[in-house]
């Protein structure tokens, strides 16, 4: 095995079927941890006496932490090696999540939660970045599936996970038992990763761009700070102070990378990187297929545990036919790509979540509040296979011409916006389902919150056909041998056809 650095990424490395389990494992963790959380609110409410918007800062503080540092997390895995930055992440979550379990009032959760999402953020960027650096032509296309599918799976399976964890409770430990689950499955990671995943860094490592990581970290924050904490404090003055000074930092952070690059320095984010034409149009379908999701979960674990009293279990279960359609459409995705094309798939996919979600309105609206978790099988297996089906494939378009040296960058970049627009989800579809159950019902609010989430999945559609509709992720092609071979030759990820 390399020295903790890692072997540059001109050296060639292999990632082995071991290997890609660990990264995959590190790569599940934060995602399940951000939903976990969900079904088990109101019990840590009640045990910690937590009011709504301590509770909410439990969900933002994770979310935010997360959010704005993936980008600097890529770029020091970029430099300092991935498996290193990897090992030291899954450290520091395995820590945290023990942090979180033993907390003895809100606000020490408060803090564990902003220093666990940290610890994702150093941890989650180096699994692309690796599988970039030490994967080629077929495996390549097959592992960015599987974390395409591992993504998907885990934003379900944490909502189960915490519904059958909470309702166990394990040796009494209740709610702190969705932390404490995190502490063995991490020191496995970590002897795994120690044996398995090879070491890989940038042949050109890069400096930290800290005027960038800093406004871009002011610019997340100041937009999800107060849209995930605003409706439960009442939205005071600073809320809005915060929303209307966002716009400015993020035009202040897109010139000082802009003049960083004019003057030969490297930017947190290159512009040329977002001058590749499939990183920039497979990154405009994220946002509003990740507030999309992320608002529906958020809105359907209340739902289905308040408004149709269900246990927590019950809850978890009613969404397993969801998560197994999005493992099965994983499994099918790269056959349909290869026949239909990229673009085709994730259109088509589009297409099928209106039909999942216009059969999950007219079942709730026949069936409200009389209604098990049978009825629903049908909805969540169209809406989850749908998902499954385009997730993966977008994280290969967003990559697909992202070369070797900034593979930590690109990773970090995608998942960025990612995790942004999952945290805008709840802020914003979940704050409109909360403040209109208070006045109308929970059923109406439902119904009115989906009708947002297709809304969302509308603009996704209409993205979609700006995507190559055949051909590479990155541009149309006659000929996907031929493209492959180039895109070896640049060492960048083989077309998606």
């Amino acid at each position: 095995m390399e020295g903790d650095g890692g072997r540059p990424d001109h050296q060639r490395v292999v990632l082995g079927s071991l290997g890609l389990f660990t990264v995959l494992l590190g790569a599940a963790l934060p995602l399940i941890d951000f939903f976990i959380v969900n079904v088990a609110l109101s019990t840590i409410g009640e045990d910690l006496d937590a009011g709504p918007a301590l509770l909410e800062l439990v969900v933002a503080g994770y979310g935010l932490a997360y959010a704005v540092l993936l980008v600097l997390g890529g770029r020091l895995g970029d430099t300092f090696g991935r498996r290193r930055l990897f090992i030291a992440g899954l450290a520091a979550f395995g820590l945290t999540s023990l942090a979180c379990g033993l907390a003895p009032d809100p606000w020490v959760l408060v803090i564990a939660r902003v220093a666990q999402g940290a610890a994702a953020a150093m941890m989650m960027p180096q699994v692309l970045g690796t599988i970039h650096a030490s994967t080629r032509g077929h495996r390549r296309a097959r592992a960015v599936g599987l974390y395409g599918a591992t993504q998907g799976l885990s934003m379900v399976v944490g909502q189960i996970l915490g519904g059958v964890l909470v309702a166990a409770d394990p040796w009494g430990s209740g709610w702190r038992s969705i932390f404490l689950v995190n502490v063995p499955i991490a020191a496995a990671g970590l002897i795994l990763s120690t044996r398995t995943v090879p070491g890989t860094r940038s042949a050109r490592p890069e400096p930290v761009d800290v005027p960038g990581t800093l406004l871009l970290t002011a610019a997340l924050a100041a937009l999800l700070l107060p849209l995930t904490e605003g409706r439960a404090s009442g939205w005071p003055v600073w809320t809005w102070v915060l929303l209307a000074v966002s716009p400015f930092l993020a035009l202040a952070f897109q010139r000082v990378e802009a003049r960083a690059d004019r003057l030969g320095r490297t930017p947190l984010v290159p512009p040329s990187l977002l001058r590749l034409v499939s990183l920039r149009r497979g990154l405009a379908l994220l946002p509003p297929f990740g507030i999309g999701f992320g608002g529906l979960m958020f809105v359907l674990a209340i739902s289905l545990q308040q408004g149709l009293r269900m246990t927590a279990v019950t809850a978890g279960l009613a969404l397993a036919p969801f998560a197994l359609s999005v493992f099965f459409a994983s499994l099918a995705g790269p056959r349909m790509v290869t026949r239909y094309g990229a673009g085709n798939v994730v259109t088509s996919g589009c297409l099928m979540q209106f039909a999942g979600g216009a059969l999950l309105l007219l079942t709730l609206w026949h069936y409200w509040p009389h209604l098990d978790a049978w009825g629903l099988i049908p909805a969540f297996a169209v809406i989850g296979f749908a998902q499954g089906l385009q997730l993966p494939v977008l994280f290969r378009i967003v990559l697909s011409d992202v070369p070797h040296e900034r593979a930590g960058v690109g990773s970090g970049v995608m998942t960025t916006t990612q995790q942004s627009a999952l945290a805008l989800g709840v802020a914003t579809i979940g704050s409109l389902f909360l403040a209109l159950a208070g006045r109308w019902g929970m059923r109406d609010a439902l119904l009115v919150t989906l009708l947002a989430w297709l809304g969302a999945v509308a603009l996704t559609f209409v993205l979609s056909l700006r995507l190559p509709p055949t051909g590479s992720c990155g541009g149309p092609s006659s000929s996907p041998v031929r493209d492959r071979g180039r895109a070896e030759q640049r060492g960048v990820m083989a077309p998606c056809r």
